[in-house]
């Protein structure tokens, strides 16, 4: 239970002391592990399928969902960008020759370069088929 201790501060019976120091402070790596190419092909697809629904499906009613939507993206993965920026942060962005010699490590173990840009871009790849897919539908039903 917290309370005022200012009475036995000044009895003499309570003192206020410095913090520790840290002895092991962490080592702050924002970089995130991977290149900056695979973020940006990244960001161009989750980009490239709003871009789609919104030319294909064109309506003034859909204009600012679609420009929030890409916002958020732009959001997503312009903020942790910023963080990498920050000053103290030591730790750069892993280079794309670094990737391609070390692959990376994962909690299951390590990954060749070309396995963790498999497992990067499936999602946001899979999307814009999944939209191209969606407007091919569309286009024939209509």
């Amino acid at each position: 239970m917290s309370k005022q201790i200012q009475t036995q501060i000044e009895q003499g019976k309570a003192r206020i002391v410095a913090a520790p120091a840290a002895k092991n402070a962490p080592v702050v790596d924002r970089s995130f592990g991977l290149p900056n190419r695979l973020y940006l092909v990244t960001v161009g697809a989750y980009l490239g399928f709003i871009a789609i629904m919104a030319i294909a499906f064109i309506n003034p009613v859909l204009v600012i969902p679609m420009v929030i939507f890409a916002g958020f993206i732009i959001a997503a993965f312009g903020v942790p960008a910023i963080f990498t920026q920050l000053k103290g942060n030591d730790s750069k962005a892993m280079t794309w020759g670094e990737f391609e010699n070390k692959g990376i490590m994962t909690n299951t173990g390590p990954l060749a370069p070309a396995e963790a840009a498999i497992q990067v871009l499936v999602l946001p790849i899979l999307l814009v088929f999944w939209g191209i897919a969606a407007v091919t539908i569309a286009a024939i039903v209509s």
